[in-house]
């Protein structure tokens, strides 16, 4: 592999969040020039970025304009105008992960094709226009009706479990998905570079919150066996490449009573289920991510120590001015480790930071996560 001058490019992402956050915290490593785009004034990467440009990630003008300067543009969000990422790579600017793929991935119709023309293990589907549409296929249920485009975080996902139900569908494009009777979700995030390098991180356990529908806590490695993990491995591995793709996939999947293995969705960037990385990993998702965009050897993603990672999530009925109630109890717990995001405000199941917790003994690692969920609470 050739040696390349990372030091003299400069990185462009688009999006602030926390997921940039803790990239340019990771960045901080190489010495590298990050530019940042992101509509909010004071998102979590304002004060942590070199410069940071106030702008609509799906305007294109503005997208184009801010990777002119930049020689590698990527993403911590998919919701961002891929026409402008083409134009700047015909012109020579690199776009990792490819506009291409971003744009595939951005719809869940399209993604779920892609899936079905790759022999790639996926629940059931039916593609619908609209609620009405819905209705047509009572069938089916139950079933989950996603949007096709826009959905994020937990929103864009409904529950349709009868007909009494269809009401609750979606009213455009999207498609109903196969309830599956699931004993796990799991997920593995996979990395690959422009030689066709690839590495995968050990599958970990997610565990979704049962109002908010996003992640409330994981851990890692999963408790399944070697098969299931094998299997789970190989599907990430063969997902990224069927893609084509350069940079970080996380592939989240369901594990059904008969220990198959099926992949729901992708985001083809760093992701929640790989933030204990940061603690547990030789390698964390953030620097595989730069290791990968850049062209430059993958890292070892062996596990140092099992891990779990709370996500501290806005408690409901709170907005205004966070606070953090429990924070020094919480601190006093041997391994645990701390990220708070830079979030002013909360609202209620706003992502706010997550906790990190290593131990050696996996018993007493489930106990520390009851004790951070039950203590550490965001109000206001």
């Amino acid at each position: 592999m050739s040696q390349r001058s990372i030091q003299a490019e400069k990185l462009g992402i688009l999006g602030g969040g926390q997921l940039g956050r803790m990239l340019i915290q990771s960045a901080l490593d190489f010495n590298l020039d990050i530019k940042i785009l992101d509509p909010d004034e004071n998102a979590p990467c304002k004060k942590v970025s070199g410069e940071f440009v106030i702008g609509k990630l799906t305007d294109f003008d503005t997208v184009y304009n801010f990777g002119k300067d930049c020689d590698i543009i990527s993403i911590e969000i998919e919701n961002v105008n891929t026409d402008a990422l083409k134009r700047l790579q015909s012109e020579g600017k690199k776009v990792f992960p490819q506009p291409e793929v971003i744009e595939l991935i951005q719809d869940k119709r399209i993604q779920k094709q892609f899936y079905q023309a790759n022999n790639i293990p996926t629940a059931e589907f039916i593609l619908t226009e609209n609620r009405n549409d819905v209705s047509n296929y009572k069938d089916f249920l139950p079933a989950v009706n996603k949007l096709g485009k826009e959905g994020y975080d937990g929103r864009g996902v409904q529950v349709l479990r009868s007909e009494s139900d269809l009401g609750k569908a979606f009213d455009a494009k999207g498609l109903l998905e196969k309830l599956i009777n699931f004993k796990k979700e799991i997920a593995v995030i996979v990395a690959r570079n422009e030689h066709g390098e690839i590495t995968s991180f050990p599958p970990v356990e997610l565990v979704f919150h049962p109002e908010a529908n996003l992640v409330e806590y994981l851990f890692a490695p999963a408790e399944i066996s070697k098969a299931v993990a094998l299997e789970a491995d190989t599907i990430a591995k063969k997902v990224i490449s069927k893609l084509n793709m350069v940079g970080l996939l996380a592939v989240e999947m369901f594990v059904d009573q008969d220990d198959q293995v099926l992949v729901n969705e992708v985001a083809p960037r760093p992701h929640n289920s790989g933030h204990q990385t940061i603690e547990a990993n030789y390698t964390s998702q953030y620097e595989q991510h730069l290791r990968a965009i850049f062209d430059l050897p993958l890292g070892s993603t062996e596990a140092l120590i099992p891990s779990a990672m709370v996500n501290l999530l806005g408690e409901d009925g709170y907005s205004g001015q966070a606070k953090y109630e429990g924070l020094n109890a919480v601190m006093e717990q041997k391994g645990v480790h701390i990220h708070l995001y830079g979030k002013k405000l909360t609202k209620p199941f706003r992502k706010m930071g997550h906790v990190t917790i290593v131990d050696r003994d996996v018993a007493a690692l489930k106990e520390k996560v009851n004790f951070v969920k039950q203590t550490l609470k965001v109000i206001a």
